[in-house]
């Protein structure tokens, strides 16, 4: 079993900036992609970042594109970072990491892909 717990959530104004982290523990696989989701009051749950096993390759949602930027660590690879700039109030809602069994070089877009979630990170964007 896979735990994922998320930090770095807060209230910030808009144009401001958070890192979110996630730190796996528990019975890992031998190589997993990490992703990150978000769901809003009312909206589904939606695709913002994910990256690979490696760390060297990433995808991003259109809306996160040149404002936030995945990575993990690169010594043990069991913690992720979403670095989040430039926030807008749309950006408001609950951030979730997820973590899908995976070849090195792959990362997933679909929350289907995804075998583990967090519990969540609030994240809201005041204007």
């Amino acid at each position: 079993q896979v735990q994922l717990t998320e930090s770095g959530g807060g209230l910030v104004q808009a144009g401001g900036s958070l890192r979110l982290s996630c730190a796996a523990s528990g019975r890992t696989f031998s190589s997993y992609a990490m992703g990150w989701f978000r769901q809003a009051p009312g909206k589904e749950r939606e695709f913002v970042a994910a990256i690979n096993w490696m760390g060297d390759s990433a995808g991003y949602a259109d809306s996160a594109r040149g404002r936030f930027t995945i990575s993990r660590d690169t010594a043990t690879k069991n913690t992720g970072y979403l670095q989040m700039n430039n926030l807008k109030p749309e950006d408001t809602a609950l951030y979730y990491c997820a973590a899908a069994p995976a070849t090195s070089r792959t990362y997933y877009y679909t929350s289907g892909r995804y075998t583990y979630w967090g519990q969540g990170t609030q994240v809201t964007v005041s204007s």
